[in-house]
């Protein structure tokens, strides 16, 4: 397995990508293939970092994120020093997450409430909507 060979299409195929994708993550420092003749050949290792790479996109992650946790996994003796990187990473990554969800949480509120002010005007029981809310400002307004 250690000297299996891949050319860019087969990756492509296998993870589902463009092969100008696997190209960008090459010119990000992600991959490094080797050449034969104007052809680039991925090796393992190449595979494993692409199949990585993927896998911090899917948590969110920067693209220099992925890069550092990967190099330090490529340099380090142990994987002590690449766990604890990638256990700040998450953290961050979490924090960010969770603030988008209250927000979310609050736009949401704020809709629900916007849609039952418009629902009662419509059927009569309640005051016409805020102008300014939706559509042209109120002309009075000051911002």
């Amino acid at each position: 397995m250690a000297d299996s060979k891949y050319t860019i299409t087969e990756l492509a195929r296998e993870f589902g990508l463009t092969t100008r994708a696997i190209r960008f993550y090459e010119d990000q420092g992600l991959l490094a293939p080797g050449r034969a003749g104007r052809n680039r050949v991925y090796g393992h290792r190449d595979k494993v970092r692409l199949k990585l790479t993927l896998r911090g996109k899917r948590l969110g992650l920067s693209l220099s994120e992925i890069r550092e946790l990967i190099d330090l996994y490529d340099a380090a003796k142990n994987e002590q020093v690449q766990v604890e990187r990638f256990l700040e990473v998450l953290e961050r990554r979490r924090a960010i997450l969770e603030q988008q969800r209250e927000d979310i949480e609050a736009v949401l509120g704020e809709i629900a409430a916007f849609e039952k002010q418009c629902r009662d005007f419509l059927a009569g029981k309640g005051e016409k909507p805020v102008r300014g809310a939706v559509g042209k400002p109120e002309a009075n307004a000051k911002s």
